[in-house]
């Protein structure tokens, strides 16, 4: 049985910002989550693919002093995996936490790998694979079977987007997450693909309106970046608003690959991503930070700073409705 480890990061700081990146060590795709009164992140081992085997989760009472639970899954747990472990999502139900990763980096239908679930009791695992197999194991209308993320709506159905080669796809999640329930035109997966889309899709609704996000340029290069839509529904259509999250050549390059963590029951929004530390070249390095994100007074995202200094300290247990 894979059994995780914990170690404890700045476990006495009094400093009252996190700084910027949040913790050490080269991690990228974070997926930011709050559980049982906590903060989780679960990034990317930023690494070769052939070393990308595992993935390691963080978590935080107030975004300053973080535990790193190691190995929360890795490939000995799921069979079919070998290698490139990448982007988790996770999503609780029924008192169970479900983490959808990708897995193996595969180039065409005829390879083992895709996008698989795991499950687990706690947030901090250990996770096992939910199937004995891949939950996306084949191209659907281009889309390469990565980078998946999940959302909920508001009438309790839970959908899964993902997608990498410039497509996005859009499918509605059946309620053991073993599989898809057709759209009404009797399609399982919905090309959602906006302008200029690359990877990494995110999605999260704000006053009514549905907000998707993702990544553009190249994931090793300095235009690495975040854009975003919005729209009614949460299958769109998305027509592509602009650029909020990008490098600031003065603080970090390639800032991108994102999740949004919203600290419940406020109007109060962060962006967890990955960028690149100055006078870095190697692809993998990759470190985890966080900024405020903002919005104006029609609801359109405010473009993000990067900073150094990272937030401000935040108790989930103590803040007050805004």
């Amino acid at each position: 049985m894979l059994i995780g480890c914990t170690n404890k990061i700045n476990p006495g700081s009094t400093v009252s910002s996190s700084g910027n990146p949040i913790f050490p060590g080269w991690y990228a795709d974070p997926e930011a989550a709050v559980f049982n009164g906590k903060y989780w992140i679960y990034p990317t081992y930023s690494a070769p693919y052939n070393e990308q085997v595992f993935l390691d989760a963080f978590s935080s009472p107030d975004l300053i002093r973080w535990t790193k639970s190691s190995r929360i899954i890795d490939t000995s747990a799921v069979k079919w995996a070998k290698r490139a472990m990448w982007a988790p999502a996770i999503v609780e139900k029924g008192g169970k936490y479900y983490l959808f990763f990708g897995a193996n980096d595969i180039q065409n239908d005829n390879t083992v790998g895709g996008i698989g679930v795991a499950v687990a009791d706690s947030p901090e695992g250990p996770f096992r694979d939910h199937l004995g197999k891949p939950l996306i194991d084949k191209f659907h209308n281009g889309a390469q079977p990565i980078d998946q993320s999940v959302f909920k709506d508001k009438d309790g159905q839970y959908y899964l987007l993902y997608g990498g080669w410039q497509h996005c796809n859009v499918a509605k999640l059946n309620s053991d997450f073993t599989g898809f329930i057709p759209f009404s035109d009797g399609k399982v997966f919905k090309e959602i693909t906006p302008k200029n889309y690359v990877e990494g899709p995110f999605m999260f609704t704000r006053k009514g309106k549905y907000y998707f996000m993702w990544s553009e340029g190249g994931w090793t290069g300095p235009n690495y970046s975040v854009a975003y839509a919005m729209s009614k529904s949460s299958t769109g259509p998305f027509e592509r608003i602009g650029k909020i999250l990008q490098q600031d050549s003065t603080v970090a390059t390639g800032a991108g690959h994102h999740s949004i963590l919203q600290i419940p029951k406020t109007d109060h929004y962060y962006i967890v991503y990955h960028r690149r530390p100055l006078n870095e070249t190697d692809a993998n390095h990759r470190v985890t930070s966080i900024d405020l994100m903002s919005f104006d007074k029609k609801g359109f995202i405010k473009p993000v700073k990067i900073t150094k200094e990272g937030v401000k300290m935040e108790l989930l247990t103590t803040r007050k409705k805004r």
